[in-house]
């Protein structure tokens, strides 16, 4: 009995995976055995990356918030701790917004938590 490759679907697996390395450099889009470890590498961070955008934001957010407070006179774990103790119930993505571009009601919500 002759023996069964099963060609057309590794032929398959590995175009996938070809396409997936497009616009990768060098050997790493044109050959499997390279792509299909650059491909799993990238997988691997595009995961951890994930989770550690949102570290990232929440870094942002607090900078612009800090930024803002500072320019009203005062620091951000003051006015944080205001918002808690007034029971203003705003999130940093929200306040960062306001800090950026609504000068206004940022002052108005720092009045509010004072």
């Amino acid at each position: 009995m002759p023996r069964a490759t099963n060609a057309p679907a590794s032929q398959r697996r590995r175009k996938r995976m070809i396409k997936a390395a497009a616009g990768y450099r060098g050997w790493r889009s044109t050959k499997y055995r390279y792509a299909k470890n650059a491909v799993w590498h990238g997988l691997t961070y595009s995961f951890a990356h994930r989770k550690d955008k949102k570290a990232d934001y929440r870094a942002l957010w607090t900078q612009r918030i800090n930024a803002a407070c500072r320019a009203q006179g005062t620091t951000y774990s003051k006015f944080i701790a205001a918002l808690k103790n007034a029971k203003i119930e705003l999130d940093r993505k929200i306040l960062a917004e306001l800090a950026a571009n609504d000068a206004k009601a940022f002052s108005a919500v720092m009045a509010a938590a004072k």
